[in-house]
């Protein structure tokens, strides 16, 4: 039998213990109601994405076993992949010591990660070699 998405519930957020020590997922969300998500890549390690989630995306992506997301820019559920055929699986789903902010471990399926058809958002770094007064440079990985 599968679980949907409106059986889940998450815990209350009792005590500091609780939510430090306990064994339920008791997520913190910010006074819009979302939570930052970060997208890895469950082999690598590798840093795929940053997007943010509600109650209901994070209740779906546990019920589909794929990442869902909430847009703050189109202000809607987003569906990793429903349109570009990038889905991400969930392999592994954490949480931080105050429950604030979840970290996925997916397999990214498709062409790439990114809008820009680059494997992951992170395509480019801060040449720390190269900081110069006024100016910070990026290069491309």
């Amino acid at each position: 039998m599968q679980v949907t998405a409106e059986q889940f519930q998450f815990a209350t957020r009792e005590s500091k213990s609780n939510i430090e020590q306990g064994l339920a997922l008791a997520p913190k969300f910010d006074a819009d109601g979302l939570i930052p998500a970060i997208a890895l890549d469950h082999e690598t390690n590798e840093p795929l994405m940053v997007a943010y989630m509600n109650a209901e995306t994070l209740k779906m992506t546990l019920a589909l076993g794929q990442a869902v997301y909430y847009s703050r820019s189109r202000k809607e559920v987003w569906h990793k992949g429903a349109t570009s055929g990038e889905y991400q699986v969930v392999k592994e789903i954490r949480v931080d010591c105050d429950q604030d902010a979840i970290v996925l471990k997916v397999e990214q399926l498709g062409g790439g990660c990114c809008h820009t058809k680059a494997p992951t958002c992170f395509y480019r770094k801060v040449d720390l070699e190269n900081l110069q007064e006024g100016f910070v440079p990026l290069v491309r990985d």
